[in-house]
């Protein structure tokens, strides 16, 4: 088994369903890949919309995610969002692909009041400000896969399923700049860095 095989994505689910509201009727999952995501939020909502502009994605998606499941295709930029519809809009590995300041205030207006935004997305490396805490972040990471890739109940977290298909980008903007374009959209938004060149973004409609 490779300790080099590891599901960043799945790892994060956890802490994202832990900032979702209760009780929760509608979320929104933006660039829902093959629907892995999709299907645990279904667990705990009434009704989820997965949305990917990948139609390899979205054919995958639907034959993954349960009945209260609804696969979209098409760009959150251009597909037509309800007004205050979502109790939650969740993302995993996609707002890099996108430009910050023409989406978030869509998904803002999407979220009714008290809807919360809750997203893991990547950030481009500062060198050398960030060179310290990345450092830190990469040994910290390789050593609790080292641990949890051992523990049967962390077998979640292996890389196992096909990602053929998924689309790739490198991110454009550093966490500094992460973080200026969210708070001059969002101004009480929490970015968090994260392990592995990742930041969480936590915003609550008030």
């Amino acid at each position: 088994m490779s300790f080099l095989a590891w599901d960043h994505n799945t790892y994060y689910q956890p802490r994202l369903l832990k900032a979702l509201p209760k009780p929760c009727a509608r979320v929104l999952d933006v660039g829902c890949g093959k629907g892995a995501f999709a299907a645990r939020l279904a667990e705990v909502a009434e009704r989820v919309d997965a949305l990917d502009r990948s139609p390899e994605m979205i054919d995958a998606a639907e034959r993954t995610v349960p009945s209260n499941v609804t696969c979209l295709l098409g760009d959150v930029r251009e597909v037509p969002l309800p007004s205050e519809g979502y109790d939650a809009i969740t993302s995993i590995s996609a707002l890099h692909h996108l430009p910050l300041p023409q989406v978030l205030p869509k998904l803002a207006a999407a979220l009714r009041p008290g809807g919360v935004l809750v997203a893991i997305a990547h950030h481009r490396a500062e060198l050398p400000r960030d060179l310290l805490p990345e450092a830190l972040g990469v040994l910290t990471s390789y050593g609790r896969r080292a641990i949890l890739l051992t523990v049967p109940s962390a077998r979640r977290y292996r890389r196992e399923l096909d990602e053929t298909g998924m689309p790739v980008k490198d991110p454009d903007l550093t966490l500094r700049e992460v973080r200026a374009q969210v708070h001059e959209v969002l101004p009480a938004a929490r970015v968090r860095r994260l392990l592995q060149w990742r930041y969480e973004l936590l915003w609550r409609k008030g």
